[in-house]
């Protein structure tokens, strides 16, 4: 086994900033073992002397974000004397912004979880969508923002919910082969609506886990190669009747698929517009 190396998470709110960008910039490394230590809520020189035992004891890279002056100052003057390297992730496009808008920070921790507009309008989003899961509250579909249909196990719902936490309201309707397409889903205006796909072994080794973990152990149609394909082909055939945008969600994670359902949603309110 390799040297494990330490990454030390610093942040003074819940250290959501701080965990994603370690992920994303780790992603590009691989074989290497590498363990994070986070401390989140560190707002006083107790709790951040508490933080730096830990970083003596292991030493490691530390990332952090803290906007007091006087913490931040003394978390870098301390790695400084341990030459432990220490990064603020934050200092840059908060100097960025500062010049380019000509106003000075505020150095209030944790900013951007405060209950606004923004965020209420989110737990709204989430509610909508969790009322419009797996094909309820169909009367009132055209209230989605985005309506997301495929067959079953085709990451549907976490994309949903995933959407819905960046603020979008949205809905998902399972495509069951030999059971219409619901009037209401045909007749929304205001939506888009997007279909999902996957490749059938990538549909069959999601099913069979569903299935694994429910104790069944049969096999039917839901997991039969010649099924699978057919009803496959079947839901891009609507794609492609409706002139519904589909993506291949085989190899993608939720946040990718998410991520090409909102460039598709900016498209088509730039071609509205």
């Amino acid at each position: 086994m390799g040297k494990a190396f330490h990454i030390h998470l610093v942040s003074d709110a819940t250290g959501e900033t701080l965990n994603a960008i370690a992920k994303a910039a780790l992603a590009q490394f691989e074989g290497v073992e590498v363990e994070e230590h986070a401390y989140t809520l560190v707002r006083s020189r107790r709790q951040l002397e508490r933080a730096m035992d830990h970083i003596r004891a292991e030493p490691g890279l530390v990332f952090f974000t803290l906007v007091n002056p006087e913490l931040r100052n003394e978390l870098l003057a301390q790695s400084a004397r341990l030459s432990i390297p220490c990064l603020d992730i934050l200092d840059a496009p908060i100097s960025m912004l500062r010049q380019f808008l000509g106003a000075a920070e505020t150095h209030r921790p944790g900013g951007q979880h405060e209950m606004d507009q923004r965020y209420l309008l989110r737990i709204e989003a989430l509610n909508f969508t969790i009322q419009h899961d797996d094909g309820q509250s169909l009367d009132s579909l055209d209230e989605a923002e985005i309506i997301l249909v495929g067959a079953s196990r085709t990451s549907k719902t976490p994309t949903c919910v995933y959407l819905a936490i960046r603020g979008l309201r949205c809905a998902n309707v399972p495509l069951v082969p030999g059971i219409a397409l619901p009037p209401s889903l045909l007749r929304v205006a205001k939506p888009l609506i997007v279909g999902l796909w996957a490749s059938p072994e990538r549909l069959i080794q999601v099913r069979r886990n569903r299935l694994s973990t429910m104790g069944e152990s049969r096999d039917t149609d839901y997991v039969e190669v010649e099924s699978v394909r057919a009803e496959i082909n079947a839901t891009r055939k609507i794609f492609e009747q409706q002139d519904w945008p589909s993506i291949d969600v085989s190899r993608r994670s939720i946040e990718e698929t998410a991520a090409a359902i909102i460039n598709l949603l900016s498209e088509r309110m730039v071609a509205r517009a």
